[in-house]
């Protein structure tokens, strides 16, 4: 069984840790007010909107050397929802893997929303989490402990994928932001 700390606790951070232990898992939940507890998992989810990831990071870097780190954020321009704001050749994940070099860097949960992940469907379809990353045993690990908790996972490829996961993302939320998807849906794959 795999341990995780999830730094974060809003409906991300609670909809993930809910999936972990549903899959027998061991999870560490960290707010804001904890920045004195370290995080101990082997897998560390920064369940935080893109723009607190730099502080995390300046807070937590080395407590995450050696470590799975999973960045489930949309860098999207949070004042017009009409632009990520990293460069068209990046990605926010790129980002944390270079700031966090002794890392393994995953970007995953970004292209679902916390009511698909607490209730494991999209519409009639199992909910999907896409994975990305340059390591394969990590991917892995992160998979098991999704489709331990009842979901699918998909090895979307390296980390350059994150880009179009964000782009997906960022979509997805756009859209629900107009009212024109649900916040309790989503796209959903058919494998």
């Amino acid at each position: 069984m795999a341990n995780l700390s999830i730094l974060g606790t809003g409906n991300m951070g609670q909809a993930i840790a809910a999936i972990a232990a549903k899959g027998g898992h061991s999870v560490q939940q960290l707010g804001e007010n904890d920045l004195d507890t370290p995080a101990t998992g082997d897998i560390v989810v920064l369940a935080v909107p893109y723009p607190a990831v730099a502080d995390v990071i300046a807070q937590r870097g080395e407590q995450l050397a050696g470590r799975i780190v999973v960045d489930i954020t949309n860098p999207l321009n949070f004042e017009t929802f009409d632009s990520l704001v990293v460069p068209a050749d990046s990605s926010a994940a790129a980002e944390v893997a270079a700031a966090l070099p002794d890392s393994r860097v995953l970007k995953a949960f970004n292209t679902t929303f916390a009511g698909t992940l607490a209730a494991g469907t999209v519409g009639p379809l199992t909910t999907t989490v896409l994975i990305a990353g340059d390591d394969t045993d990590a991917k892995s690990t992160l998979a098991g402990v999704v489709t331990s908790g009842g979901l699918n996972a998909i090895d979307a490829g390296s980390l350059k994928r994150a880009r179009e996961l964000e782009a997906v993302g960022f979509l997805q939320l756009t859209l629900a932001a107009r009212e024109k998807v649900s916040w309790t849906g989503g796209f959903g794959v058919v494998a």
